[in-house]
């Protein structure tokens, strides 16, 4: 019997806008850099486009990259970060800000969302850092997102670009040249869409239609921890499992927020744009009967502290074929644009993060043409990304599984702890 990965978990919402540098472009723009340095058009300032851009500039590359908002900004809840994600942020020299906003959980363990009782433990904590060389950390999405732009911010070959969208783009005698939602072009030597999972690099470059809907919807909250009840408070990862349904408890910020994920099956609301978030938590309750008190009361207590349950959709795509699927040309994906994946193996953001850092490898390869860097990067990646969305895959039917499988599930995780949990193939991933 395969030992399945109990570690799914899921992001967040809220965040605080940042300055930014912000340059306006006009007409037909090419690249205003030193002869010998190429210059690199990224699609999406999120997680995985500012770990882009930090990685090209690292790769003595010019960014210029384009987000669509109005303002730098990241909505969510809560990341956990494995050990193989820390350790390519400490590469970049982000150990200092990332100790002074992360909590770090001292175990992740999986519990009975019937019962009530625990299944198996996974020491994080000192026992992580022995083992793969990093720690297993939690964070608010808003404070990942913050590091990130400000660390690109300091680099002076990143360009930070506001509301402005990559529509389109045409690729000729090795230019690339991208239309901006405000029908600018501007040209680069390559092209990186990390522009999210409905990726319009991504519509152009495959052309392989939206995501799809999974059935899964996550309700997502935040809440103060000293305003719970010392019983309801956590300094651990705590998974609750199914069946048809699990949750997912955590701190971050230092433990002074907890972030609260339920993920349940059924089809989502017709218009989300126009959603009562306030009136979520009856139908929230309904997918809870049947289980633990805990858990119900944890729930419950999140409108009476002044948070709000929101819900969301989750979308992923089949997993990565080939390294095609991720690069052609002088256009590659990164992150969500290339890799959607379901939540439960803790590896959305990770991945994104994953890819930069190869990335920046692949463009140091100043000996090779940029098409076969972006190769080369493709290559690296396309397996690991598709192992892990098979994974989250997996994880997802065993989380939420009934009857037999349930049974199966639970016997296993008491009957082998937490070397049922632990992820020795992700967690070692190289540097």
């Amino acid at each position: 019997m395969k030992k399945p990965a109990f570690a799914g978990f899921f992001h967040g919402d809220c965040f605080a806008p940042a300055q930014i540098k912000v340059l306006f472009h006009y007409g037909i723009e090419a690249a205003q850099s030193e002869p010998m340095n190429k210059q690199v058009l990224i699609a999406g300032g999120g997680i995985g486009g500012l770990a882009a851009a930090i990685a090209a500039a690292r790769a003595d590359w010019d960014v210029r990259l384009f987000e669509r908002a109005t303002e730098f900004s990241e909505v969510g809840a809560g990341i956990q970060l494995g050990p193989n994600v820390v350790r390519r942020l400490q590469a970049w020299g982000l150990q200092r800000p990332l100790q002074q906003v992360v909590a770090s959980p001292s175990a992740l363990r999986a519990c009975s969302a019937v019962t009530g009782k625990e299944l198996a433990r996974l020491p994080l904590g000192r026992d992580m850092v022995q083992r793969y060389g990093a720690s297993y950390v939690t964070i608010h999405r808003a404070d990942m997102h913050e590091i990130l732009l400000q660390a690109a911010q300091n680099l002076p070959e990143v360009h930070l670009n506001l509301n402005q969208t990559v529509n389109s783009y045409t690729e000729q005698d090795g230019v690339v040249t991208i239309r901006t939602s405000a029908n600018k072009l501007i040209e680069g030597d390559a092209l990186i869409g990390a522009d999210g999972v409905r990726s319009a690099v991504r519509a152009q470059m495959l052309g392989d239609g939206p995501p799809r809907v999974t059935g899964h919807l996550a309700y997502r909250a935040m809440v103060h921890q000293a305003q719970l009840p010392k019983r309801l408070r956590t300094s651990e990862v705590t998974a609750w499992l199914g069946p048809h349904l699990h949750a997912i408890q955590y701190p971050v910020r230092r433990g002074e927020l907890q972030n609260l994920v339920v993920i349940v099956q059924g089809p989502p609301p017709a218009d989300l744009d126009h959603w009562d978030h306030s009136a979520n938590l009856p139908d929230l309750m309904q997918h809870l009967k049947g289980t633990c008190s805990y858990l119900q009361d944890l729930v419950q207590h999140v409108p009476d502290l002044g948070g709000e349950w929101r819900l969301w959709p989750v979308a992923d795509r089949v997993p990565v074929a080939s390294e095609a699927q991720m690069a052609q040309g002088m256009v590659a994906l990164l992150g969500d644009a290339a890799h959607p994946m379901r939540p439960y193996l803790a590896q959305g953001a990770g991945m994104a993060i994953e890819d930069a850092a190869e990335l920046q490898s692949a463009l140091s390869m100043h000996d090779l043409d940029v098409s076969l860097r972006l190769r080369r990067y493709a290559l690296n990646r396309w397996q690991r990304n598709a192992r892990v969305q098979e994974r989250s895959l997996r994880n997802g039917r065993i989380f939420h599984a009934t009857g037999l499988v349930r049974w199966g599930r639970d016997l296993s995780l008491r009957a082998l702890g937490g070397r049922i949990m632990d992820v020795p193939w992700l967690y070692e991933g190289a540097l």
